[in-house]
């Protein structure tokens, strides 16, 4: 991706999800033990996991707002639970579901993003960060894959 890219709103997220992918492909190498980073336990599912929902949620918002709608609220556990599922070994099969499900969101995301004008981007409806702070706050999603990080 080209910097020019990165420096849209549509290419932060869908840079944010390759970083994610780059670091994921190193995963089915996880030994098990899951990397503890700030106050929060880390592992290669839940990171995936995080990285889902947070798209979801705020696509969700996004939505919503354009759609002249109050957004519904999330009841995401967020990262402050480790299930038995995060545990799980990451296998090139779940490298594979991650890429699928990472790479639409990106694009749905992209798509979106690509037909709101600049006006929409900054000025958007509703309450919360304008459309263009929210694709920049979905680029620090890359915390979640960065805590598991590359385990080539």
């Amino acid at each position: 991706m080209t910097e020019t890219a990165r420096l849209t709103p549509a290419g932060a997220v869908t840079g944010m999800v390759d970083h994610v992918l780059t670091l994921a492909a190193t995963w089915p190498n996880w030994d098990g033990t899951p990397a503890r980073v700030d106050d929060r336990v880390h592992t290669p599912h839940k990171a995936i996991r995080r990285v889902a929902d947070h798209l979801i949620d705020h696509l969700a918002e996004l939505e919503a707002r354009l759609a002249g709608e109050e957004p519904q609220p999330d009841h995401w556990h967020a990262s402050s639970i480790t299930t038995e599922a995060d545990l799980a070994p990451f296998t090139p099969q779940d490298l594979d579901e991650a890429r699928s499900r990472l790479t639409r969101l990106a694009r749905i995301w992209a798509d979106r993003l690509h037909a709101l004008s600049d006006d929409q981007l900054d000025d958007s409806p509703g309450e919360g960060w304008s459309f263009r702070e929210l694709a920049r706050h979905l680029e620090g999603s890359t915390y979640y894959a960065d805590a598991v990080g590359d385990l080539s």
